[in-house]
């Protein structure tokens, strides 16, 4: 039968092994990195850079007639204004995706998608 100390010392080590805090303070990188990701600041971020990498890759004619959407697992989405345009990026799409590779090593684009859609 356990004594009192070691039924406390028990009691003690499950309180301990409850917690889940760290001991020591978080760096401020860290909370406001985390912060970022919480708040979707940092996909606005790469949704940025994807679109400006989009409008060097397609140069400026295509890019006049085309926006770039989302990147979802590796695939970037692409909206072109009409048929034709969409036509001319599918005839380029392996330029382009070495072209965005190249301009965003970070981003992992794998492949792109095109569809007709709105373009402002």
């Amino acid at each position: 039968m356990p004594n009192e100390n070691e039924e406390l010392q028990a009691i003690c080590n499950e309180i301990t092994s409850r917690q889940r805090y760290r001991a020591g303070p978080k760096r401020m990188a860290d909370i406001v990195s985390e912060l970022m990701s919480r708040r979707g600041y940092a996909d606005l971020q790469s949704s940025a850079q994807c679109a400006d990498a989009w409008r060097a890759a397609a140069g400026a004619s295509l890019a006049s007639h085309s926006v770039a959407g989302k990147i979802r697992r590796g695939v970037l989405e692409v909206f072109a204004r009409n048929s034709a345009v969409l036509q001319e990026l599918t005839f380029r799409k392996k330029q382009l995706i070495a072209e965005l590779t190249r301009l965003t090593p970070d981003s992992k684009i794998r492949d792109v998608r095109f569809r007709v859609g709105p373009v402002d």
